[in-house]
Order: structure tokens, then C-alpha cells, then sequence
């Protein structure tokens, strides 16, 4: 059901990590949005965020009136809590991985819609300028048919993540972006993954998959590399275009049309060189670019540009066969 635009929409969060706390600093500058506080029981949260009160009883939370609510609560936490949400008549955007498995993540799916609630999940990657550049592009026509994107998403580990690994934290993002960049689904994953850290989850994983219109993929994840790395490379009949999400660069490489004369060097080259173009953004913060789409869906009744739940419902179920695959089978 669409919200009237008359009177703005009451927003909350749950959970005050380093996400939820994102979070509050953009829904209390919010346009169309009035910020209404957070539900944390951690002893150690203040009193006060962003000028709102911080709620230790998510009953009283809940009883102060709201529109919509961000989760941004341990996964292990999402499937209780979008349940609590939905039976109140309260649209949600939760943080990814939507859930801790796919039974959860496939409940929570149809229980919003059930309820005809807009659900959404926090694939931020997807809001990101170079990405969204990438998208526009490629639905021109740029590069042509898609072959191949490649990513890349490595770096330190990251003292936050406690309750999944590096494929359900980092990997998620990989599979959301290069479904929705090509327009296409998963049709197989294959992956290997390492335990090198001493921690139950996995910490590095590598990946390949094919897309429905026969596009293969690879994906490099880990927690173990020392500098911080966010490539995505899509290569297609007419050049490749390579977005970096942590400057939100995006550069074109087109395929040259001017005949290599020179032997020695020709005949090492599959595809000659044409001119590189870095392209000139609107650099909108990613998350405050997923709020509005989100702000703007519960306003419409429907999904305006966000990431679905049933989209992030197919997330989990890939990335589960990503670990699943990376158990070491013994060649006999």
C-alpha cells in the first residue's frame, strides 16, 4: 500500500555497530524522513544517537510508531526480527546477507510479501557511482554482449564480522552486483575456499560461476590480503569496463580499430588496443543513494530500485553453494 507523501516517514534502526551507525547519520538527514531512534540491548550503547533516544526494550521501540525500520542486527538475528516487523505491519530494509540461510532468507521473502510489506536488502554495492555508471552503459550498448566479469575484493579482516564468513559478508556483494550489472542470473558455482586465520568461518574464497546468457564469472574474496582491493572488470565483444568501488572510478577500454603493423608485437595480442576513457561521475554517497530508493518504494507501495528480498534470497542460496563446493573433495 503507497504512503501518502503529506507527512513524513518514521524511520528507525536496529542495531548501533558500525553499519547502524551509517545508518542513523543518514535517515536523520534524510529529505521526506523523520528519524525516530534505535533498539539496541547492548549495555555499552549510549543513552542518545543523532539527538534520538537509544531503545533497550524492542517493545517500547516498536510502540513509538514507525513506518520502516533498518536491521542492521547480527544476520543471526534477522530472521526474529523481520518476523517481529512484518506481524506489526512494518516495512523493513535489512542489511545484508538478508539471512543466515536460505530456509530463513526464503521465509522471510514470503512473509513480507504475504503481508504486502516492501522488504529490502542492504547489497550497497549496487548504489555505488562507478557501478551504476557500469549498468548504463552496458544497457547502451557500450561493450556489446557480455563475456566475462571478473572481481576482485580483498583486504584486512575486518573486526566487525563475527557470525559468517568471508562469502556471506564479502562474497554477497559480488553475486548481487554481477547478476544486477548483467541482467542475468546464476545458472552454476563452483569455489574453493581456506581457513588460514584460525577462525570457524571461512577467510578467503575463490570462485567461478556461469551466468544465464553464458557469461562466466570469477570472483577473488578474502580477509587475508594487506591492502584494501574493490575491482569489478566486465569484458565484453566491444571492450571492458572497469569499475573500482572504493574511488567509484569507472574507466573504458574500447577495442582498437587501428591495424598493428608491427609483427612482433601483433601476434602476441587478441583484441588490439582502442582508446581508454575515464568517465566523469555524480558521486553520490552509495547509502544515502539506497535510502532514497528505499524511502521512495514504502512512498510508491512497490520496489523502486532497491535490492528485493527475493533477489537477496537467491544471494544466500549461491553463496551457500559457494561453501559448499569449497569443502576439499579427495581425487581417488
Amino acid at each position: 500500500m503507497a504512503k501518502s507523501s503529506a507527512a513524513p516517514l518514521r524511520a528507525a534502526v536496529i542495531g548501533l555497530g558500525v553499519m547502524g551507525r551509517h545508518h542513523t547519520r543518514v535517515l536523520n538527514g534524510l529529505d521526506g524522513v523523520e528519524f525516530q531512534g534505535v533498539y539496541d540491548p547492548a549495555p555499552t550503547t549510549p543513552e542518545v544517537i543523532e539527538g534520538k533516544p537509544v531503545y533497550r526494550d524492542l517493545e517500547q521501540f516498536l510502540d513509538m510508531g514507525v513506518d520502516y525500520v533498518v536491521v542492521a542486527a547480527p544476520t543471526v538475528y534477522h530472521l526474529e526480527l523481520g518476523r517481529t516487523l512484518a506481524e506489526r505491519g512494518i516495512h523493513a530494509l535489512i542489511e545484508k546477507p538478508v539471512a543466515s540461510t536460505t530456509p530463513e532468507a526464503i521465509e522471510l521473502r514470503d512473509l513480507f510479501a504475504a503481508k504486502k510489506l516492501i522488504g529490502g536488502v542492504g547489497h550497497i554495492e549496487r548504489f555505488n557511482p562507478a557501478l551504476q555508471g557500469a549498468r548504463q552503459r552496458i544497457e547502451d550498448g557500450l561493450i556489446g554482449e557480455i563475456y566475462q566479469v571478473a572481481t576482485r575484493r580483498q583486504g584486512p579482516f575486518p573486526g566487525r564480522i563475527a557470525d559468517v564468513g568471508v562469502i556471506k559478508d564479502l562474497a554477497t556483494h559480488d553475486i548481487d552486483l554481477t547478476a544486477w550489472v548483467t541482467q542475468q542470473h546464476y545458472v552454476s558455482v563452483n569455489a574453493r575456499t581456506a581457513h588460514r586465520s584460525g577462525r570457524p568461518h571461512e577467510d578467503m574464497v575463490v570462485a567461478v560461476g556461469t551466468l544465464s546468457d553464458g557469461t562466466i564469472t570469477t570472483h577473488t574474496v578474502n580477509w587475508l590480503t594487506p591492502y584494501k582491493e574493490r575491482i569489478t572488470i566486465i569484458t565484453g565483444e566491444k571492450g571492458a569496463l572497469v569499475a573500482d568501488t572504493l574511488t567509484a572510478d569507472l574507466t573504458h577500454f574500447q577495442n582498437g580499430v587501428i591495424e598493428n603493423t608491427w609483427e612482433r608485437v601483433s601476434s602476441f595480442r587478441g583484441v588490439t588496443e582502442g582508446d581508454m576513457t575515464r568517465f566523469a561521475l555524480a558521486r553520490k554517497e552509495p547509502l544515502l543513494a539506497e535510502h532514497e530508493a528505499f524511502r521512495d518504494s514504502v512512498l510508491a507501495g512497490e520496489p523502486l530500485g532497491i535490492v528485493t528480498l527475493a533477489e537477496g534470497t537467491d544471494v544466500v542460496m549461491i553463496a551457500e553453494k559457494m561453501a559448499l563446493d569449497g569443502l576439499d573433495h579427495k581425487l581417488t
